[in-house]
C-alpha cells in the first residue's frame, strides 16, 4: 500500500481531460477522475488546484472540475471526511460542491471509462477518421462492429476509443460497450 499523496500506477493512463499534474489521493480518486474524461459535460479537469480558507484552516478539493455552466469541486471520501465548514465557503467562493464515495461510481460506466482510457493518446490518421464520420454521416449511426471496417491504418478498437475520448464521435457509456453498441457523431 502506498502512503504517498499520489496513486502512480500503471492503469488507466493518460487522462484526456486533465490540466496540470494528477495526484490521486486514492483508488477512488482515480477512478472518479477516470469517469470525468468520458463525461461530455465536463470541459477540463484538474487536482487540488483549488484552496478554500475559513480564518487559519484550509482545504483543497481532490478535483475541480470546469464544466460549461459551472465550476464543480469534488472532495472524494475514502476515509476521511472534509471538515464541515468546506461547503458553505465553496458556494460562497461560487463553486458547485460535491462530496463522492464510493456509491457515486456507476461500476458499468467506470468499466467503459477505463476501457476507452486504455486507448488515450492514439492517433488516429486521417483517412481513417474521414471514412468513419462519413459513415456516420450517411447513416446516422453505426454499430461498433460497423465502425470497425472503416479503419484501416489504425487499429480499429484503439482508433474508435480515440474518436471517442476527443469527442468525434459518442457512445452509451451507461451500458458495456459491445459489438452491437451504436456509435454517434458527437453532440
Amino acid at each position: 500500500m502506498t502512503t504517498s499523496a499520489s496513486i502512480l500506477d500503471n492503469s488507466p493512463p493518460l487522462f484526456v481531460r486533465c490540466v496540470g499534474p494528477v495526484v490521486l489521493r486514492s483508488q477512488l480518486a482515480r477512478d472518479i477522475a477516470c469517469l470525468l474524461d468520458v463525461d461530455t459535460a465536463v470541459s477540463a479537469w484538474s487536482c487540488r488546484s483549488v484552496t478554500l480558507r475559513r480564518g487559519c484552516d484550509t482545504h483543497k478539493p481532490d478535483l475541480v472540475v470546469e464544466r460549461e455552466t459551472d465550476i464543480l469541486v469534488i472532495d472524494v471520501i475514502a476515509r476521511t471526511h472534509p471538515p464541515a465548514w468546506v461547503s458553505e465557503v465553496a458556494s460562497g467562493e461560487g463553486y458547485v460542491y460535491s462530496a463522492m464515495s464510493r456509491g457515486d461510481v456507476d461500476p458499468i460506466r467506470l468499466r467503459n471509462a477505463r476501457d476507452l482510457l486504455r486507448y488515450s493518446g492514439t492517433t488516429v490518421s486521417l483517412e481513417d477518421r474521414i471514412r468513419l464520420l462519413a459513415g456516420l454521416d450517411e447513416h446516422g449511426s453505426l454499430t461498433v462492429a460497423e465502425c470497425i471496417n472503416a479503419f484501416r491504418e489504425t487499429r480499429p478498437i484503439a482508433g474508435l476509443a480515440s474518436l471517442i475520448l476527443e469527442r468525434f464521435v459518442e457512445v452509451d457509456l451507461d451500458t458495456l460497450i459491445g459489438p452491437e453498441t451504436r456509435v454517434r457523431r458527437h453532440g
